[in-house]
């Protein structure tokens, strides 16, 4: 029994040191997390290019096999084209002017309402 108390207590006193402040990321660190969450969403598009691709083409041998064996193929349906991605291509986004101010004015104080008296 005092062993696993033991071991909840050493469990607690590490998963402690798990909730320390890390430092704020640097400029080239924010940089390099913008590229990469843009090519992870650029490979996205390319794997949807590739497989709407395989799907037409798929579909296409399907349609043809069915004539050939004098088959009704069903229905066609249109779907949109596929749209290439294109090349890898990353513009970051420009730096914020240093001149525009983010200091918020102060309200302006509520005037006190007049005593009758």
């Amino acid at each position: 029994m005092k062993t696993h108390t033991l071991t909840a207590l050493a469990a607690l006193a590490l998963a402690t040191t798990a909730f320390a402040k890390l430092p704020p990321p640097s400029d080239e660190a924010k940089a390099k997390a913008a590229e990469a969450a843009a090519k992870t969403a650029w490979t996205g598009k390319v794997d949807a290019y590739k497989l709407c691709q395989s799907q037409d083409k798929v579909a296409a041998g399907y349609r043809a096999a069915a004539k050939k064996n004098g088959k009704d193929a069903g229905t066609v349906v249109e779907t949109p084209a596929c749209a290439d991605p294109g090349p890898f291509v990353y513009t970051p986004p420009a730096p914020a002017s240093g001149a525009a101010s983010t200091a918020v004015a102060a309200p302006a104080p509520a005037s006190a309402p007049a005593k009758k008296g």
